[in-house]
């Protein structure tokens, strides 16, 4: 939380290591990030972009499965966890799930970024 331009979005992008600190070290957990595989790294962190990037040919409980996906998980536990999720950021997945990206408001679209950010139950 901070007025536009103060870093927010170059902070988290040094903290999921899409660009690397010029001068400094980040710690996560007492760990200096600079010693973690980035993609095990960033399998660790859950947060949404400012675009949200929502897959447009996706619905909305798919976007919110599509890292459970990734990881593994079977499709049943992914998708009762999207549901669970669009349910508590207030998404009743009964009428939000089979809706796509351009069908929903931008609030909406965010809260689906936020429910997929929490889907793989990330640490951080």
């Amino acid at each position: 939380v901070g007025p536009s331009g103060c870093g927010k979005t170059t902070t988290m992008k040094m903290v999921n290591r899409l660009i690397e600190p010029t001068a400094g070290r980040i710690f996560l957990d007492g760990e200096d990030i600079s010693g973690i595989d980035p993609v095990e790294l960033r399998r660790r962190i859950g947060y949404v972009i400012q675009q949200v990037g929502l897959f447009p040919h996706k619905s909305v409980l798919d976007n919110t499965a599509t890292v459970p996906h990734l990881l593994g998980w079977k499709k049943a536990k992914a998708r009762a966890r999207a549901a669970e999720l669009l349910d508590l950021v207030g998404l009743d997945p009964s009428v939000y799930g089979d809706r796509y990206p351009e069908q929903l408001s931008g609030g909406q679209r965010q809260r689906v970024g936020v429910a997929r950010a929490l889907a793989a139950d990330p640490p951080v």
